[in-house]
């Protein structure tokens, strides 16, 4: 079995995870510091956010030299010692790679702009005005117009997200290949893979008003895998947002020489109003969350690698989110971690998660950074919504909610920094920080670390088959891994009221494997679970 299908990856958001040098920033030396902390949780590799040099329109997803750190991070002497250090402890550093756009810093946008003869031109999407406006009607993710106009040469170029982040032209032979090229000096350096950002997107065909999924996306994946990290053994994973069980071995089915694996969001869209945006609110509908999870782990053929995860840098905490982060907040960690990583498929753990960081709330734009969040508010402004209603969706799904700096310890700016930090630390990083929960081992931290344990030591989690139970339960999520002649059970109680749990069909030929709150129930037939309490059980 390849490496990563055993693998639990951390990703790292480095302007938050520590600071070195005190100027407020998260920075490479940073991470090195603190690898030996995620030696002890055990992970087998960081997926690293972007550390490219870039003027952080979009927070390093706007990159102005792939083959160039930027400074506020480090150097590349601090790269490849991270790589190196990260090896000795046996961890893969698998890096953010973002080629659907660069920033209009990039050397390649700033000669494409000298004009229409220059070679750089056919790097980026140009399209010639349409009734003296904008070619179409295709939108930015960012909000407003896709389409921005250059003054001098009296064209529009393309750009799915900001307007500092102009779209590369993947039908260029010549793009494709300075990128796998770029790619390939990553390789070589020793890296364990990438993860694609937004890849679904390259193969668009913007006239036809095509953004993801286009026809040729997948010849471009198996151009790049042919060229560049199919030589290597490397895992890649790619950010899909519409995918389907259907579509996804076309990204991941071992045949077809694409990624190893894929990003879907499914999960992570039941709390939007179907058909509007992510920050059109809605109560989340628990029968539908397990029934996403069992098409994820039921329907994907047997060679297709699923991924599993509830927060990365572009989503809320999900203990804030779909848990209680005050009463009950260690135990809804717990339920969170536990349910998610014994499923089949690579758990993805965003730094903070282990310790069961919550969002941090906002109650004026002032205090938001995120481009996103700031467009969001003055465009819903424009267009009626109260102040308060945009907040209110702010707080739900704002992007910064991830990205407030690590919490370490109960010092000053939670030991992430001796400086001023470039985002407010969640004041609550008092209670919720690593040295408070490694001192306690009943803590969320080891949680983590027994559940990353189990994956490592136990084929069941990786190989056997899935079913879920109570299908129907209001509160109770519960689903049965079989492998061989074992079987475990998990069963968590997804509510803030205690719940009556009754497995008739089982004897008591069962024994615990963890629970979240460490007790045990004497008879496995009939019991409670308290508030959010989980319990991992498998047959004698």
């Amino acid at each position: 079995m390849t490496w990563w299908k055993n693998a639990v990856m951390y990703q790292i958001y480095p302007r938050s995870f520590q600071d070195s040098n005190g100027d407020g920033i998260g920075d490479i030396q940073g991470i090195i510091s603190r690898l030996d902390y995620l030696k002890e949780l055990g992970v087998t590799g960081i997926w690293l956010s972007p550390v490219y040099e870039s003027p952080n329109d979009d927070n390093g997803y706007d990159i102005s030299n792939y083959q160039a750190i930027n400074p506020e991070f480090g150097t590349m002497e601090d790269m490849d010692q991270l790589i190196e250090e990260a090896k000795k402890r046996n961890i893969h550093i698998v890096m953010d790679l973002v080629v659907n756009h660069t920033s209009d810093e990039h050397k390649w946008f700033k000669e494409a702009l000298k004009g229409k003869e220059n070679k750089y031109r056919d790097y980026y999407i140009w399209r010639d005005p349409v009734n003296g406006s904008e070619p179409n009607d295709l939108v930015s993710m960012f909000s407003g117009s896709a389409w921005e106009l250059d003054e001098d040469s009296q064209q529009y170029f393309l750009h799915l997200y900001s307007k500092k982040q102009p779209d590369l032209n993947w039908e260029n032979p010549a793009v494709r290949q300075e990128i796998y090229d770029m790619m390939n000096f990553w390789l070589e350096k020793g890296i364990g893979g990438f993860r694609m950002d937004v890849i679904d997107l390259i193969g668009k065909e913007p006239d036809k008003l095509i953004t993801g999924n286009g026809p040729k996306l997948h010849d471009y994946l198996q151009e790049m895998n042919q060229r560049s990290f199919g030589n290597y053994d490397v895992m890649t994973v790619g950010e899909t947002w519409g995918v389907t069980p259907e579509k996804a071995p076309l990204f991941a089915s071992p045949e077809r020489n694409e990624l190893s694996m894929v990003f879907q969001f499914e999960h992570l869209t039941l709390d939007e109003k179907p058909g509007t945006s992510k920050w059109d609110l809605l109560d989340l509908d628990f029968l539908k969350l397990k029934q996403v999870f069992k098409k994820w782990q039921t329907e994907l053929p047997d060679d297709t690698w699923n991924s599993l995860f509830w927060n990365n840098h572009d989503t809320p905490r999900i203990v804030s989110r779909w848990g209680n982060d005050e009463e009950y907040r260690e135990r809804s960690a717990k339920m969170f971690a536990i349910l998610l990583h014994l499923m089949k498929g690579t758990p993805y753990i965003y730094q903070g998660e282990e310790i069961g960081m919550t969002n941090q709330p906002i109650s004026d734009i002032k205090e938001a950074e995120d481009i996103e969040s700031i467009n969001l508010y003055y465009e819903r402004l424009d267009q009626g919504y109260s102040h308060e209603e945009i907040i209110r969706s702010i707080n739900a799904k704002g992007r910064d909610n991830a990205r407030t700096p690590m919490q370490w310890n109960d010092d000053k700016h939670a030991g992430f920094t001796e400086g001023e930090p470039w985002l407010k630390v969640n004041p609550n990083y008092k209670e919720i920080n690593v040295e408070n929960n490694l001192e306690r081992k009943d803590s969320v931290f080891y949680t983590y670390q027994k559940l990353i344990e189990l994956r490592k030591n136990n084929p069941i989690i990786t190989q056997g088959t899935f079913k879920l139970l109570f299908e129907k339960h209001p509160q109770l999520f519960v689903y049965e891994r079989q492998y061989d002649n074992e079987i475990w059970i998990v069963i968590a109680n997804f509510s803030e009221e205690q719940c009556d749990v009754t497995l008739d069909e089982m004897n008591n030929g069962f024994e615990m494997i963890m629970s979240s709150t460490g007790k045990e129930p004497s008879n496995y037939s009939k019991f409670k679970l308290e508030p959010y309490e989980t319990l991992v059980i498998k047959n004698q």
